[in-house]
């Protein structure tokens, strides 16, 4: 069977990304938002949708909502409404979902974008907010049976819609980490994929190169990773050239992604706006946001991850490569620059913070708000290093061990002997024993053989474990290496 052929398609992708905001209560009611917490336990009447229970807003949530408006660039209307979204679920207790249709909270925004081709700007369509549902668990092996946690009901959201502008699941999947480092800058969402507090649905249709006319699109749910969105939205793509080189029709629908399959599944057809049968809420009045609660929103904006890049690359001298790694999230920016500024060597710092504390972080599998080593002990082993006290290998092995034993790496170096050699006599003898060691390759360098002095060099910094310094032991290596004979001893 022939492969499809997709590089006569383009992909045409909206993303729907549901937010839950880092409230301590629920949208409409006082019961806890917390994550983990037994079992149907932070219920009551209102978020369970019992008879004459009355819903009342949470003033921070808005205030969360109109704060990441403002961050993405949306146009924050004065007036907005919830509305009733009318279906039946399990995991819906009142029947219907408090949201917002027609008069959202915020419209046109925009969202940027860093591809292979440059700077783009994904325009987004609106951000609104809505209660989230309750959460099915199927146990046993094929389901034997499923039973409903309505904690979750209740938990406000904000939903943000992107317009059908991404051009390809690596754009999907570059949007998403984008708006989530976004939202996490503003503290207003912890960004946890796999707890759900960051859930993603993607439209996606395929048309032929250079058409405005697409074909039919695909809902896809049950997305919880950044890998799991692009290989989704990659199968997803596939599967639909796959049915229309071979004559057939896109189904209109919802699938679902089996991350253990690597493939979508159909899971049922796509509603319509008016299978919902919207109206507006009648127990919540309309929601009013003035000029000076907009005021007071942009003050308390923090610096954003676009503003905090530019920065960082003007201010410190650094790649804009590495201003990006660092800016990915606000507390790693903070920790590099607490480093650099105490280090007195921006790029020392950058390329530190960028390699080594972040292997112990993923090793360690912790946040950087949790990591032992603080900022000014890390520029002390980097001033030890800039001054040629400790060599690169001995700095690493200090550094491994602040990370299990937090200290001052001036007392490691002492109980360690990890000093750097700069004596040339005492290298001069090392030296002279790792060649007399290895007459094969003296041979093949007195020869000619230039690539040897490496294997050299490699020895010395071994027998030495690392400690000589690396300037004084090549040229060392150079004069006894070039020399008519070895001295004798």
């Amino acid at each position: 069977m022939a492969l499809p052929d997709l590089d006569k398609y383009e992909a045409v992708i909206g993303l729907e990304v549901h937010a839950q905001l880092l409230t301590e209560t629920k949208l409409f009611c006082r019961c806890s938002t917390r994550f983990g917490d037994p079992p149907n336990t932070n219920t009551c009447p209102v978020c369970l949708g019992m008879p004459g229970s009355l819903p009342t807003l949470n003033r921070r949530a808005v205030d969360f909502a109109v704060r990441a408006a403002l961050a993405i660039g949306f146009a924050v209307n004065p007036v907005s409404q919830f509305a009733r979204k009318n279906y039946f679920y399990p995991d819906l207790p009142k029947g219907y979902q408090i949201t917002q249709y027609d008069k959202p909270l915020a419209e046109r925004g925009r969202i940027a974008i860093e591809t292979d081709e440059g700077r783009r700007e994904i325009c987004v369509t609106r951000l609104h907010l809505e209660e989230d549902a309750g959460k099915m668990l199927h146990e046993g092996g094929d389901a034997e049976s499923s039973r409903v946690d309505f904690n979750r009901c209740g938990v406000p959201l904000i939903e943000i819609v992107s317009e059908p502008e991404i051009r390809s699941p690596a754009e999907a999947e570059l949007y998403l980490r984008k708006l989530r480092t976004i939202l996490v800058y503003l503290e207003v969402c912890d960004g946890n994929m796999e707890e759900g507090s960051l859930r993603c649905d993607a439209n996606l249709s395929i048309r032929p190169q250079g058409s405005s006319e697409f074909f039919t699109k695909t809902e896809v749910k049950n997305m919880n990773s950044f890998r799991g969105v692009r290989r989704a939205l990659e199968y997803e793509m596939r599967r639909q050239v796959e049915l229309v080189e071979a004559g057939g029709r896109v189904a209109q629908e919802t699938r679902l992604w089996d991350e253990a399959a690597g493939a979508t599944r159909p899971m049922r057809g796509k509603e319509e706006a008016h299978d919902y049968r919207y109206f507006p809420e009648p127990d919540l009045v309309l929601l009013r946001v003035d000029d000076d609660w907009l005021a007071q929103a942009r003050s308390e904006l923090p610096e954003l991850p676009d503003a905090k890049i530019d920065r960082l690359e003007a201010d410190y001298g650094i790649p804009r490569y590495d201003a990006g790694v660092l800016a990915a999230e606000r507390p790693l920016a903070d920790y590099f620059e607490a480093t650099a500024t105490a280090a007195g060597d921006n790029k020392l710092a950058s390329n530190w913070v960028m390699v080594e504390v972040l292997r112990a972080l993923k090793e360690r599998g912790i946040p950087i708000t949790e990591f032992p080593v603080a900022p000014e002990l890390l520029a002390r082993l980097l001033r030890m290093l800039r001054a040629g006290k400790v060599s690169g290998s001995a700095a690493k092995e200090v550094f491994d061990e602040m990370v299990e034993r937090p200290r001052d790496p001036a007392v490691i170096v002492e109980e360690e002997n990890l000093s750097q050699l700069s004596d040339e006599s005492d290298l001069r003898e090392d030296a002279l024993r790792v060649i007399r060691d290895n007459p094969k390759p003296y041979n093949q360098y007195k020869g000619g053989k230039e690539a040897v002095f490496g294997f050299f060099v490699g020895q010395l910094m071994k027998a030495t474990r690392g400690r000589a310094n690396p300037q004084v032991a090549k040229r060392l290596l150079r004069e006894l290496l070039d020399a008519p004979e070895l001295p004798d001893g």
